[in-house]
Parts: structure tokens; C-alpha cells; sequence
């Protein structure tokens, strides 16, 4: 009692001091009591991330031809993974309270994997043997010190056009699937503009959640219509809950623990995966400053950024074999922070075991593999156009009046679109070395891995200062 006293005296004393000088409610040690105040804080933290986490999955799932059982181990998987991952990093790395989930970085790559392979489990097994090998690489880099010395080499001008391509490589994976029933991803396609950019401007739930309630509204529509028989089991648009009555309420350890099978590896594959892990450690190095900065912490030292990068690759390691996809850390979720002025471990940690709980109960893998697949075109359209958006926004730490950036941006954009377009249609092939055939058309394939090369060359030869190549900038934001 006398704890719970304290710590509701010391709160209201800084609600106060935050009003005055924009002082945190909770800070990083703090534990809120009573437990529900925690428990709810924690479940924001989960709903903040959701509709990202299950996104990927979504997305994936049609190129990899799975069924809703599959789907529905997938989502799980996810969530799982995501749990997993953040306790790590929370309690063992930054020690920061950054959530980790599934980055949309490995997307091309995890595309190409499946496009070179059978889809399916056999997919997924390359794409765990790819997560593996460069949770390695990224593990190296983080825990030996590499980060700090990499850091002049990889600029802005490199990385916004290899995350722009991320979203424009992709563009023809939207209207096939959402034309399906373009009535259904319109509303998913409108409501995330009404929510984020109309409602959103009275109402912090609406910009904080404009993917998830679109989606949730245009379920419930489609849900309405199948009820009421406007859409039959032919239809694209149909709910079908056969997987969800399939899934069995907890998942076992077998399905836990490598669901796919046992991970499948190609030197190929690692290769074109490294572009993506390249835009995610760097991602994660100007989240790992930007959350400091909201949470008013302790200096964030070259140690601690090296020990988050090093333990999000223990993450990643760990996500390939528990049948999920490669994490990083949630930019939407260090908005919260700022907006809730909560920065408690303690915090994260429930919502860690929320987490963990979602991908072990199997009933919720089902029922989010009954979204039918046009609502997730239209989670294509709204969410592919702006990851090319923000990763055309880091260039602005660039200088855009120099001619020597433009050059470098257009080339490595350019180059990402149109050599992979090359590569389908001339693929390599040496008789004499096959493996390298399948090095260079992976890498060449995947429009990512084209645009991270062309721009790294490019800006590391063309001389350029710093402030030109918007180095300054990224260290006046450490």
C-alpha cells in the first residue's frame, strides 16, 4: 500500500511537471500500479503494432500459395516471434522500450526467395536458412563494434532509395488481388485516408489505427454480406471460418518450434536477404535515437547501440526458427512513447507476454486467416505506395540541391526497377558455375538489392562531403 501511495504521488507530481516541461509520466524504470493501469498501457503497446505484424503475413501468403491453416500458423508464428524478439532487446539490448515486430525491409527479398522457389513450406524453409545466416551477419556487426565503423559508409542517399524500393518494387501485386472484389479493398483503400488523415485530426484512435479499423470495417462488411448471402462461397469477397474451426486453441510445441521444417539454406538467398537486413540495422540505429530522445534516457553510448543491433540479430536468429519473419524495430510504436508519455520496461514486458500468448493460441492464427484476400489488396495499394514514400524522405537529410545526389537517387531507383525486369528475362547461366548463375540473378532479381549496391558504389566514389551527403544530419540526430 504504502509502494502504490508513492507511486500514485509521484505520478500526479509528474503529470504536472510534464505539463510544464514535457516531462515523462512513467520513465524507464518505473512499474505503474494498480496492474490494470500496466495492463492497458502494455495492450495499447500491442495494439499499436498489430496491424503491421500481421500485415507481412497477410501480404505473403498469396504468393506462397498457402492455405488458411498455413496462413493461420503464419500469423501466429509472427506474433510469437515478435514477443520474443522485443524481450530481448527490452531486457538485453538498448534496454530501451522498442517494440519489435516484422519489417517490411525483407519483403523483396522474401519475394524473390519465393518467386526462385515452390512456394509453400519449401518457401518458408529458404526463407529461415536466409533469416539465419544474416541474423549472423547482423549479430557480428552489432556485438563486435562494426556498426559505429559502417556508419560513414551508408547514407542517406543510399538508404532512401533502397527503402523507396522496398514499397516500388512491388507494384505489381496490388490491383490483381484487390480487383478480386475492388468494392471490399476500396474501403480498406478509402478508410485508411478517412482515418488517418480526416477523423484522424480529432481523434488520436483514428490516426494511431487507420490500418487496423479499415480492415476491421471492411471485414464486418464483408462479413454482413456473406451472412446475408450477397456473397456465396465463390466469392472472392466471402468469410469463410473452416480454418478458424480447424485451428486447435493452443498450438503445440511442434508447431512451435521449426513449423515449416527444418531451415533450407542458398548462398543466393543470404545474399539478397543482407539488403535487407542493410535498411533494417540502419533503420533501427535512427529509432534507437529517436526513442532516447522521447524517453529523456541516459546517453545512448556506442555500447548500447551495438548491443541492440547485435541482440535484434539474436531476434532474427531466433524468428527463423520459430517459423516467423525477420524483425526490427517499430517507428509507430516510439510515437506512442512520445504521445503517452510512458516509457516503463515494465510496460513492454506485459505486452511481451500478450505477445507470446497470441502466437501460442491457435485459434487467432484462424481467425485472421478468414479476412478474404481482397482487403488484403488493399493493404497492398495504401501500404506499399507509402513505404516508398518513407524511404524517399530520408534523402531529405540529403542535400536534394546537389546534382551529384539527384544522379546517385535516380540512377539507384531507376536501376532497382528496371535490372530486375532485365534479369526475369535474360536470367545468367554458367555451365561451369551454376552457383554464382544463381548468386547473381537472385541479387540482380531483387529490385532492393540492385538499388543498396548502385548507391553504395556510387556514393562512396563520387566525392562528396558530409553535409552534402546528409551525414552531418545523422549525427546532430544522435
Amino acid at each position: 500500500m504504502v509502494e502504490e501511495a508513492l507511486t500514485t504521488n509521484r505520478v500526479t507530481d509528474v503529470e504536472e511537471l510534464s505539463l510544464a516541461d514535457n516531462g515523462m509520466v512513467y520513465t524507464l524504470d518505473d512499474v505503474p500500479k494498480p496492474f490494470s493501469t500496466a495492463l492497458g498501457l502494455g495492450l495499447q503497446h500491442v495494439l499499436t503494432m498489430f496491424g503491421a505484424t500481421i500485415s507481412v503475413p497477410l501480404l505473403l501468403a498469396p504468393a506462397l500459395g498457402m492455405s488458411g491453416t498455413q496462413l493461420a500458423i503464419l500469423v501466429a508464428s509472427a506474433m510469437l516471434c515478435s514477443g520474443v524478439a522485443t524481450f530481448i532487446q527490452v531486457n538485453f539490448g538498448t534496454r530501451l522500450p522498442i517494440i519489435q515486430g516484422v519489417s517490411f525491409s525483407f519483403l523483396g527479398p522474401f519475394f524473390a526467395i519465393i518467386a526462385a522457389t515452390a512456394g509453400g513450406a519449401v518457401s518458408m524453409q529458404y526463407i529461415a536458412g536466409a533469416i539465419i545466416l544474416g541474423a549472423l551477419v547482423e549479430m557480428f556487426i552489432g556485438f563486435s563494434g562494426l556498426i559505429g565503423k559502417l556508419q560513414k559508409f551508408i547514407s542517406p542517399v543510399v538508404i532512401g532509395p533502397t527503402i523507396a524500393l522496398i514499397g516500388l518494387a512491388l507494384y505489381e501485386s496490388g490491383a490483381p488481388i484487390a480487383g478480386n472484389n475492388w468494392f471490399l479493398a476500396g474501403i480498406v483503400i478509402v478508410g485508411v485516408f478517412l482515418f488517418n488523415f480526416v477523423l484522424g485530426k480529432n481523434k488520436n484512435l483514428f490516426s494511431l489505427f487507420p490500418v487496423l479499423l479499415s480492415v476491421i470495417a471492411a471485414y464486418v462488411v464483408a462479413l454482413v454480406l456473406t451472412y446475408t448471402g450477397v456473397f456465396g462461397p465463390e466469392s472472392a469477397g466471402y468469410v469463410s471460418f473452416e480454418t478458424l474451426q480447424a485451428s486447435p486453441w493452443f498450438r503445440t510445441p511442434g508447431q512451435i518450434f521449426m513449423p515449416w521444417g527444418a531451415p533450407k539454406f542458398s548462398l543466393s538467398f543470404f545474399l539478397v536477404v543482407l539488403a535487407g537486413y542493410l535498411a533494417s540495422t540502419i533503420e533501427s540505429y535512427g529509432d534507437y535515437q529517436a526513442m532516447n530522445k522521447v524517453c529523456q534516457g541516459p546517453e545512448l553510448t556506442p555500447q548500447r547501440v551495438s548491443n541492440g543491433i547485435g541482440c535484434e540479430g539474436l531476434g532474427c536468429l531466433i524468428t527463423g526458427l520459430l517459423g516467423g519473419f525477420a524483425s526490427t524495430s517499430y517507428t509507430e510504436n516510439i510515437g506512442l512513447v512520445g504521445l503517452t508519455k510512458v516509457a516503463s520496461r515494465y510496460v513492454v514486458n506485459i505486452g511481451v507476454v500478450v505477445l507470446i500468448l497470441l502466437g501460442i493460441i491457435g485459434k487467432f492464427g484462424g481467425f485472421i486467416a478468414s479476412i478474404p484476400m481482397p482487403i488484403v489488396g488493399g493493404l497492398y495499394i495504401t501500404m506499399f505506395g507509402l513505404i516508398a514514400a518513407i524511404g524517399l524522405s530520408h534523402t531529405a537529410k540529403a542535400d536534394m540541391s546537389s546534382q551529384r545526389n539527384l544522379m546517385i537517387i535516380g540512377f539507384s531507383l531507376f536501376m532497382g526497377l528496371s535490372l530486375p525486369t532485365y534479369f526475369s528475362a535474360h536470367p545468367l547461366l554458367f555451365e561451369s558455375a551454376p552457383w554464382l548463375s544463381d548468386i547473381i540473378n537472385s541479387i540482380g532479381g531483387t529490385g532492393m538489392a540492385v538499388g543498396a549496391i548502385c548507391g553504395l558504389i556510387l556514393d562512396n566514389l563520387i566525392p562528396g562531403t558530409d553535409q552534402e551527403r546528409g551525414l552531418e544530419a545523422e549525427g546532430e540526430a544522435a
